[in-house]
């Protein structure tokens, strides 16, 4: 093949990475998807049926991540994210360190329930905000969000999409894969609050008083029902191979029928809270991604990979997969990585998922999620500084990962 034509899915994904890191309007990222696959298509690096295959292989996940992020904005607009932000202010008794503790398990079971983006987007200026009222830094409710919204990801697989990519090259279900990552993300958590409160042990010293009036807000009951019987019918459908896009779009369409008689959300929110240019984006990202698998740099990157599952093995996965997550983002890394490793075994997937969620927090642009946590704070003029972010990331991370893949040696 003419190296000008193998160059093209390389341009492509520079091209879908930039805008990604850019944010841009829905339209202008629809636009930038389809140019990118179109491109990558007419260079014949990749066959019209091979692209077919890899949206087919993407549909599950692109379906669960519109009706997942459906179901969050109503949850939002409920006030869901509100009233827990508000029992944990509560809970925290007037101090800073009993608040980090609480956001810490709410970031996580956010994460582990809704997926990483409504950690990052919708939680993370509630638990800003939460700080505020209490009159202190909100520095550590902050970065606990993002880091929870990269480490707690392991728990289940709908937690990330790094782990619904995985799935199929797995033998587990949806309960089995909780099992196993259960006691990895129990050790995960563990390292991950120590770092934060030693990194912001001034913030965290001492009592504080409300500086605002608290206002009551109460617990919307049918939304977090339906979070909850979501949550269920994923363990329950799973090991009768129902897909979990089924399940969390019964709930989506239950929560819009609720919320909008009540004006909480109408029709057109609803399409938008779905981004669907978003999802073309996702499409577009498999095709280039399934294009560059089958030259060079999926045999480059096989080529870093080991041969067996031994502790060391799967430490070098773990590294392979931080890197590659960090260079191009933790999903394009996903696409690359994991059908090369399914031959060795659940194991050696499970590792690069340490590798593509711990990891992914190494740097801004390791997860599309990071970039989102920082233009949320940005929006509330509250901008992270580069240097904090990189010298929490650059303890935390090496430290998460070692103490995360000696578990799942352990475990598996």
């Amino acid at each position: 093949m003419p190296p000008l034509a193998e160059s093209v899915p390389i341009v492509a994904l520079g091209v879908l990475l930039a805008a990604a890191y850019r944010h841009p309007r829905p339209r202008t990222e629809a636009l930038v998807a389809v140019l990118a696959a179109a491109a990558t298509l007419a260079s014949r690096t990749i066959s019209p049926g091979e692209a077919w295959s890899s949206v087919r292989y993407l549909f599950p996940v692109v379906a669960f991540l519109v009706t997942i992020l459906v179901v969050a904005d109503v949850c939002a607009r409920a006030g869901l994210f509100r009233a827990a932000a508000q029992v944990v202010r509560r809970g925290s008794r007037g101090r800073a360190v009993r608040l980090l503790g609480g956001v810490f398990v709410l970031a996580a079971l956010v994460t582990a329930v809704l997926s990483l983006d409504a950690t990052v987007v919708l939680l993370t200026p509630v638990v800003v905000g939460a700080a505020v009222a209490l009159g202190t830094s909100s520095r550590p409710g902050a970065y606990a969000c993002l880091r929870m919204a990269n480490s707690a990801s392991l728990l289940l697989p709908v937690s990330n999409l790094t782990n619904l990519l995985a799935m199929p090259h797995l033998d587990l279900t949806f309960g089995g894969f909780a099992l196993v990552m259960a006691p990895v993300l129990a050790v995960v958590l563990v390292v991950e609050y120590a770092v934060l409160r030693v990194a912001f042990r001034r913030e965290l010293a001492g009592a504080t008083a409300p500086t605002q009036r608290e206002e009551d807000v109460p617990v919307p009951r049918v939304p977090l029902l339906v979070v909850a019987l979501m949550l269920v019918g994923f363990a329950a459908l799973s090991p009768f191979g129902v897909e979990p896009y089924w399940v969390s779009t019964v709930a989506a369409v239950a929560l819009v029928v609720w919320a909008r008689p009540r004006g909480l959300q109408s029709g057109r929110e609803a399409v938008h809270a779905a981004h669907p240019s978003f999802a073309l984006f996702v499409f577009s990202l498999g095709v280039v991604v399934a294009a560059l698998a089958t030259g060079f740099l999926g045999d480059r990157v096989s080529a870093l990979l080991p041969g067996s599952t031994s502790y060391a093995d799967l430490l070098v996965i773990a590294v392979v997969a931080t890197v590659l997550a960090n260079l191009l983002t933790n999903l394009s890394a996903t696409l690359l990585v994991v059908p090369l490793l399914a031959p060795l075994g659940t194991p050696a997937v499970l590792a690069a998922l340490l590798g593509l969620n711990i990891g992914s927090g190494l740097t801004y642009t390791g997860s599309l999620a990071n970039l989102l946590w920082r233009r949320t704070l940005v929006t509330l003029d509250d901008p992270p500084s580069l240097l904090e972010f990189h010298r929490l990331s650059l303890v935390a991370t090496p430290l998460t990962l070692v103490a995360a893949v000696s578990v799942l040696a352990l475990v598996t």
